[in-house]
């Protein structure tokens, strides 16, 4: 069996210029994604007989900081694959293997926390304008993961 050759995720991450406006990306290739989520309405389900559950999901999860990725990706129909199937999983006694591909796909779409680091997201830091904390400048300042890190934990 020959090894190597090309992986889901490898290559070179994408730049700048093809991301969203909302999202911004460091120099280690880590996107932040806006804390606020995605603005806008959400785009139409593109599954034949939606739910109402469905629906409500599908306008729930378009308001998601990782939403502004999925629209720059055009990632509908597998957002939409991910309800129908969470949908399917919530019901009494759903086979494991419904949850195990509810589980992948939370992953491919960033709605795991190891979603997020494969990804390479992060969703930025909450605007506090009621005065307390950091400055915007001092929080800017912060820009590696690992340095973010520190400053949660006051080292």
């Amino acid at each position: 069996m020959p090894s190597g050759g090309a992986r889901a995720r490898s290559g070179p991450a994408p730049t700048s210029t093809e991301r969203s406006h909302k999202a911004q990306t460091d120099a280690q290739g880590w996107v932040t994604l806006p804390a606020e989520g995605r603005d806008g309405p959400e785009p139409a389900f593109p599954l034949v007989s939606p739910s109402d559950r469905e629906m409500d999901l599908w306008a729930r999860l378009w308001e998601t900081p990782q939403a502004v990725m999925w629209d720059q990706l055009r990632q509908e129909f597998e957002v939409a694959s991910y309800i129908r199937l969470l949908v399917r999983a919530e019901a009494p006694r759903s086979s494991a293997i419904i949850w195990g591909q509810v589980k992948q796909l939370a992953e491919s779409l960033g709605l795991s926390v190891s979603g997020m680091q494969r990804n390479r997201w992060v969703v930025g830091i909450v605007n506090d304008d009621s005065g307390s904390g950091s400055s915007p400048s001092a929080v800017s300042a912060v820009s590696s993961l690992t340095a973010r890190l520190r400053a949660v934990q006051g080292e």
